[in-house]
């Protein structure tokens, strides 16, 4: 056969087994062996000569194709590249991707496999070959190439058991399960420039409609919106659902960006996690330790109540008719979010929010944020009293201050927040205007919290590097501090001045994987006491 056929055969039997790129090096590798040593056909003793050569060329390609087989059966995957999607997007104003799970402080990168050698020794230098790709590399959930360029699609989740003390119980401990969240990530390079992103949460294992459905649950557009890369110092995001910029959880809100079952304390009412809102942002890099995000959003409104109950004119229902409060001294601030559909909104104030990340070079491993929130106005259309008085406007001020310290060479990580939140008037606000004193909202809110958390390398299980996190935070918050005014009597329960000794642990199997548990102990003033003592176990993602 001739010397162009004899290749032609060798670069098909390697291509069975290696994809067309190593396949198209290793002819061009030999195609140079032939130029370097071509002669005339007639000379029987050069084709002699070139013929075991190609031989030679052979026997490597096929020891070649038997190493990368088995390096394909036993290589381990690598970490998933950063991609710009919703969350990350949110995490990181600047228009950075927000650290992952697999590129937060406490995780380490998996290793990566030595390229494979021939077994054949050979005086001459081997080609070098690039590194296989891992399944963790690919854009589509980690598991397949993205059929478009430029879109790639990621996912969170939670799914959480154990058991709990129920307050309308009397503290009888129940045990339960929640499907908590599932969460798709899609993102799309429209131009390198300009980026979409969305958020697409399903809650509660769904929505149903039907007795037999055994769902009770939401799914919806937790974030959407377009990013206008300028550059780095300034960039635009287009007006849609985003994510208020206070705190770390509420833009860092993945499962395995926080060690305990449920999110910190704090994030589940003073600050109203996940707290989404119609808004426009403006973002970028000031210096390399100082980033910034400035939203101009929808307002937060003091309206609690179902959609059903917000009248066609946009207001709340009539004088006579009572409503539930979006902000009491129960849940905080729980029920104040702004609605996202439909033109449903019921005042027309516009809030600001901004915040500052830094990372100073001059200390390795820390991190930490500034952030603020202003409303002029939470009071909806028609609001009012229990007597058919109605209710003035009420402006809301927030402050957020927080740190993250992983003390370099040791597995030792501390974490700390502040946060508080002030109206100018109390006595317009719906809680203090409901007939019932138990739920009052004095002249401010509160809380802060301190956590340690200890990083113990377990080794390698099952082909990865596993890790163990135990934790013990404390929080205090005060949701019915003095102040109170309006027509409900000055009785607060002390149920909003709450302790939380949470302590447990989060295991590693992957960066993208945390198995969790947590016990929880609450004090508060009232009564009976807080009786919401948990214990929970839980299973988190993010890739």
């Amino acid at each position: 056969m001739s010397s162009h056929r004899y290749l032609g055969l060798g670069a098909r039997k390697f291509g069975r087994g290696c994809n067309s790129r190593r396949a198209a090096l290793l002819a061009a590798t030999a195609l140079s062996i032939i130029g370097s040593g071509s002669v005339s056909a007639a000379d029987d003793s050069v084709n002699e000569a070139l013929l075991k050569k190609l031989d030679k060329m052979e026997r490597r390609i096929q020891a070649l194709e038997a190493e990368l087989k088995q390096k394909d059966a036993s290589a381990k995957p690598g970490p998933r590249a950063a991609s710009v999607r919703s969350a990350n997007a949110a995490a990181a104003p600047s228009g950075e991707p927000k650290e992952s799970a697999d590129s937060k402080p406490d995780a380490k990168d998996a290793k990566g496999k030595p390229e494979a050698k021939s077994a054949e020794t050979s005086a001459k230098p081997m080609l070098k070959l690039p590194p296989l790709p891992s399944a963790s590399d690919k854009p589509i959930l980690g598991l397949v190439d993205s059929p478009v360029p430029g879109l790639s699609i990621g996912a969170y989740g939670e799914i959480k058991f154990g058991s709990v003390q129920n307050p309308a119980a009397n503290g009888q401990w129940q045990k339960g399960f929640d499907a908590h969240r599932f969460v798709l990530l899609p993102t799309y390079a429209i131009t390198p420039n300009i980026i979409f992103n969305a958020e697409i949460e399903f809650e509660h294992a769904g929505s149903g409609f039907d007795n037999d459905d055994k769902l009770h649950g939401t799914a919806e557009i937790e974030q959407i919106w377009v990013d206008f890369k300028i550059i780095d110092q300034f960039n635009w995001r287009s007006p849609g659902i985003d994510l208020v910029p206070i705190g770390y959880i509420n833009q860092h809100h993945e499962p395995t960006q926080f060690y305990s079952v449920n999110r910190p304390e704090l994030y589940l009412g003073l600050i109203p996690s996940t707290w989404k809102v119609p808004s426009s942002s403006v973002y970028g890099t000031i210096t390399e330790d100082l980033k910034y995000q400035v939203m101009i959003a929808t307002s937060n409104e003091d309206f609690g109540d179902s959609f059903d109950n917000r009248t066609a004119a946009k207001t709340v229902p009539l004088p006579g008719t009572p409503y539930a409060a979006g902000i009491d001294g129960l849940n905080g601030l729980g029920f104040s979010r702004p609605p996202l559909g439909d033109f449903q909104q019921l005042n027309n104030a516009t809030a600001v929010a901004g915040r500052l990340d830094f990372t100073p070079t001059f200390l390795p491993g820390f991190a930490g944020s500034v952030s603020a929130y202003y409303t002029p106005n939470l009071t909806p259309r028609g609001a009012h009293d229990d007597f058919g008085n109605f209710l003035g406007h009420t402006s809301m001020t927030m402050f957020d201050a927080e740190f993250r310290y992983r003390v370099p060479q040791t597995g030792l990580e501390l974490r700390g927040e502040y946060v508080r939140a002030d109206f100018s008037h109390p006595e317009n606000l719906r809680a203090n205007n409901d007939s019932d004193p138990t739920n009052n909202v004095g002249k401010s809110m509160y809380g802060y919290s301190g956590e340690i958390a200890y990083h113990v390398q377990l080794g390698t299980i099952l082909n990865n590097e596993w890790e163990a996190v135990p934790f013990y935070r404390y929080t205090y918050q005060n949701l019915q501090t003095g102040g109170f005014a309006g027509t409900d009597a000055n009785l607060p329960t002390g149920a909003g001045q709450r302790q939380y000794h949470t302590a447990g642990f989060a295991l590693f199997p992957s960066p993208k994987v945390a198995l969790k548990a947590t016990y929880q102990h609450v004090i508060d003033k009232s009564i009976t006491g807080a009786m919401s003592d948990s214990f929970l176990g839980g299973v988190g993602f993010f890739f």
